[in-house]
């Protein structure tokens, strides 16, 4: 395998939303350190919305700022476009970046720890075979997580179900579509992705739960985080607006996500809810995940349409980072194919819907959160 090596710096790539950072995250960081102590750490993260449709109850600049503090290099933003979607399309944009950002490794958590294996189960999902099973199960009426396990069960009499190996999949999925070299790694998952048990380490799942329900939570995050942790947003705040939208709306199979049929569904049940979570648990069915639903409401909330999705180019947001990052990004700046943007006024209006998206945040914010919530998305980059 051939790698992109500047001198002797191995550059890794991680992908994550920090929502929020916390001891497992900080381990991540630490064993990739320990496995190769001279390496460009780069982070491809999620802004202020994530791929399970919620709002990251740290915003995207604090997130950076924790993520340099805790020995990332540089940090760069996934766009909405990407951050917002299923597993696939997340994985696509996270690897065209790292691809850009001339990463040599990818180093992800798996639950089954068995890189091998998950290349065979990737290179499997690209066969016509095992695609045409799974188009047959989404026909029976069934949900593509569930089509795409029953399609590995006949293909090869087993699968897996955890999600961590199951976007490392989409990951390695894209490094062989995109006839990229990055080099897939895995690191141990040591807790369980979906558990709301709180200790040592634990997973966000069970942070934001404890957060919800004014629990103390500084066990379970580094120190330096816990001061980011205030008057966090969810995406059950803004039901009212998601309420207002859904109701005023006459038709919502304009957005992203919606597809014909499911429109109806969110209509019929909107005025007898009385909370989202009430409300999803109507629209839930078979074929609708829970989660897929959240991001449908989000691009719902924030006006993100089918149209946006398909016009709004690809670029690269620079967060943040530090000297060892902003060497890297100008080593490599000359040979990047997308635009590199460091802040709003050098976009050339490839930020105008995000900032519009942003802004639909600070409508459950004080004036002052507000304020500064919007001056920082214009002017800020975060500098170690």
């Amino acid at each position: 395998m051939c790698y992109y090596i500047r001198g002797d710096v191995m550059t890794i790539g991680i992908i994550c939303e920090y929502n929020p950072f916390h001891n497992g995250h900080l381990y991540h960081i630490n064993k990739i350190k320990k496995m190769h102590p001279n390496s460009t750490i780069i982070l491809v993260m999620s802004g202020n919305f994530t791929q399970r449709g919620d709002i990251s109850i740290i915003n995207k600049w604090d997130k950076t700022d924790i993520a340099l503090y805790y020995g990332i290099d540089l940090v760069v933003e996934l766009p909405f476009k990407y951050a917002t979607q299923s597993a696939d399309t997340f994985a696509y944009g996270a690897i065209n970046i790292l691809k850009q950002l001339k990463v040599n490794k990818l180093i992800f958590g798996s639950e089954e720890n068995d890189i091998d294996k998950l290349i065979n189960m990737a290179n499997i999902q690209l066969s016509l075979e095992y695609q045409s099973l799974v188009k047959n199960y989404l026909n029976e009426g069934l949900n593509y997580p569930t089509a795409t396990s029953k399609a590995f069960s006949k293909s090869i009499g087993y699968t897996i179900d955890s999600p961590n190996d199951l976007l490392g999949l989409s990951y390695i999925k894209e490094i062989i579509k995109q006839k990229t070299n990055i080099e897939p790694i895995t690191i141990k998952r040591t807790n369980d992705y979906h558990s709301t048990k709180l200790e040592k380490i634990c997973s966000a799942t069970s942070i934001r739960l404890a957060i919800k329900n004014n629990k103390d939570i500084k066990k379970y995050i580094p120190k330096y985080v816990n001061k980011f942790i205030t008057n966090p947003l969810f995406i059950d705040d803004y039901y009212d607006l998601i309420k207002y939208k859904i109701i005023s709306e006459n038709n919502l199979s304009i957005y992203q996500s919606v597809d014909e049929g499911i429109d109806k569904r969110l209509k019929k049940y909107i005025l007898e809810c009385n909370s989202l979570e009430e409300f999803i648990s109507k629209i839930k069915t078979k074929r609708y995940t829970y989660n897929r639903i959240k991001r449908m409401i989000i691009h719902i909330l924030v006006g993100y349409t089918k149209e946006d999705n398909e016009t709004i180019k690809d670029y690269i947001r620079v967060l943040g980072f530090n000297k060892k990052g902003k060497k890297h990004l100008n080593n490599i700046k000359k040979d990047i194919e997308l635009p590199i943007i460091t802040n709003y006024s050098n976009s050339k209006g490839l930020l105008n819907k995000d900032y519009q998206i942003n802004s639909i945040l600070t409508l459950k914010m004080s004036n002052d959160e507000k304020n500064n919530f919007l001056k920082r998305e214009l002017q800020e980059i975060i500098i170690k």
